[in-house]
């Protein structure tokens, strides 16, 4: 099984990024399930916006595309930015939009029998905002999105440290974490042996 984090920190992957690090520390949890994980920077492809699988003049949207749909598992990790998810992860969310009416071989939707989840980090209020929005949408083009499937950290009211700045050991974010790994593993599990039935669904 094979779990996908897309990355959308505006930092190139030669920047520390503090989405990576919690996406780090989930990572942890899904190597104890033998599930692999990858993590794609965003900010290292040239992604154009627009809502066709591929919008031409060198658009690297395709490659990412491929291993989304080898993946079983997808977290969209965000920063915070104005109380929002990031521009970059609002790109990503159009792309992944701009094939939900693709299907596969059952002729049904083609994120049908994936499962979604989110991991945000800021240094300021927004993460139930990001994390709704990604898992509205995620569900939305076909994804499953278990309970408890956004993982988070945010510092106190105003600028101040972000989550790297930490000793990364708030217990909130650590249980959700967890969780979140878990359940998207087990939901993964039970749409491997039970499918989505294709009555009403193609």
């Amino acid at each position: 099984m094979k779990a996908l984090f897309l990355n959308c920190s505006l930092k190139a992957s030669n920047e520390a990024s503090h989405t990576s690090a919690l996406l780090t520390e989930a990572a942890e949890w899904f190597k104890r399930e033998n599930v692999e994980t990858e993590e794609l920077r965003i900010a290292d492809y040239h992604i154009l916006p627009g809502m066709e699988p591929d919008m031409g003049n060198g658009d690297e949207w395709p490659k990412i595309m491929k291993k989304v749909l080898h993946a079983e598992i997808l977290i969209v990790g965000t920063p915070i930015w104005i109380g929002e998810k990031s521009s970059i992860s609002t790109l990503v969310m159009e792309r992944l939009s701009a094939s939900s009416g693709e299907t596969n071989d059952k002729g049904q939707g083609i994120y049908y029998n994936k499962v979604a989840g989110a991991v945000v980090t800021g240094n300021e209020d927004g993460a139930k905002q990001s994390a709704k929005s990604l898992l509205y949408g995620l569900q939305h083009i076909g994804f499953t999105v278990p309970p408890n499937v956004d993982a988070y950290w945010v510092g106190e009211a105003g600028p101040g440290p972000s989550y790297m700045d930490t000793n990364k050991d708030n217990e909130f974010t650590k249980e959700n974490t967890k969780k979140m790994a878990y359940n998207l593993v087990h939901f993964a599990n039970m749409l491997k042996e039970h499918p989505i039935p294709t009555k009403g669904n193609t």
